[in-house]
């Protein structure tokens, strides 16, 4: 197998809030969108994130096309957290969970968008 590319694609009841939350606080640009879906690549990573409208008719298979969230996390690693955290706080994301680091070397920190997905973000430190 030879993937070129990843996507995830998220049902939301509000696909603008959940890309404008993408594009200000992480740096997501917008590829394509139409009525009920946006399609946001980013300029350092060879990925996709997309945002359906919760119940959009060409959503398959149809009985899991509830709104994403429960047990949910959207994680990404990078350098300099508590940097990235006071930018995207003092931009005005609601803070989840503020920094914190557990003993096996994982500092995080939590924000949820206007839909209420979370974002967390990872560094590992010694």
């Amino acid at each position: 197998m030879n993937i070129t590319q990843t996507a995830v694609s998220l049902n939301v009841p509000d696909v603008e809030a959940s890309a404008s939350f993408a594009k200000t606080h992480f740096g997501y640009e917008e590829a394509m969108a139409a009525d009920g879906f946006v399609s946001l690549t980013h300029p350092a990573s060879n990925s996709n994130l997309i945002f359906l409208a919760t119940g959009l008719a060409t959503f398959k298979p149809a009985e899991i096309a509830g709104s994403a969230g429960q047990g949910l996390l959207l994680v990404f690693v990078v350098e300099h957290l508590d940097d990235e955290f006071a930018r995207i706080e003092a931009a005005g994301a609601r803070v989840v969970t503020a920094p914190e680091t557990e003993p096996w070397g994982e500092r995080y920190c939590q924000f949820a968008d206007p839909n209420g997905l979370i974002w967390q973000l990872v560094e590992w430190v010694a």
